[in-house]
């Protein structure tokens, strides 16, 4: 069997110019205006759809709800560069950098339009192998 590779995550945004502003900043990447409701991001290999349904035409239908343990998880080589860049654009509820117990050193945050995020320093990942 073929391991599957992950190309594209949609993250549901209810304003794409704040969405795409905000990542730019941080991933230091203007990215790129696909539609007038997405905004792509390359994260090495994987893309990052900031997706606006009602900039793009679409409906919202029953809208997005996300656990409060969903968070979209990125590795940086510096956890600390990236934390003060998303303090610097508008990120909350930042934690501070920690260590978990499988290794992995992290913060938590959410970005302006409340998506849950995580930056993980690349050094420490911690896949599920040993």
């Amino acid at each position: 069997m073929t391991v599957p590779h992950l190309y594209r995550v949609i993250l549901p945004v209810s304003d794409i110019d704040l969405a795409a502003k905000f990542y730019s900043h941080v991933f230091q990447d203007n990215g790129q205006r696909v539609s007038p409701g997405r905004h792509y991001f390359d994260c090495d290999g994987a893309i990052l759809a900031c997706y606006d349904p009602l900039a793009d035409g679409d409906d919202v239908g029953k809208g997005w709800a996300q656990h409060e343990n969903q968070y979209l998880y990125f590795s940086v080589p510096d956890l600390v560069a990236v934390r003060n860049r998303i303090e610097e654009a508008g990120g909350q509820n930042l934690t501070e950098i920690e260590s978990m117990p499988w290794g992995e050193r992290l913060f938590y945050a959410l970005d302006p339009l409340g998506s849950r995020l995580s930056f993980v320093d690349a050094s420490t990942l911690f896949t599920g192998s040993e």
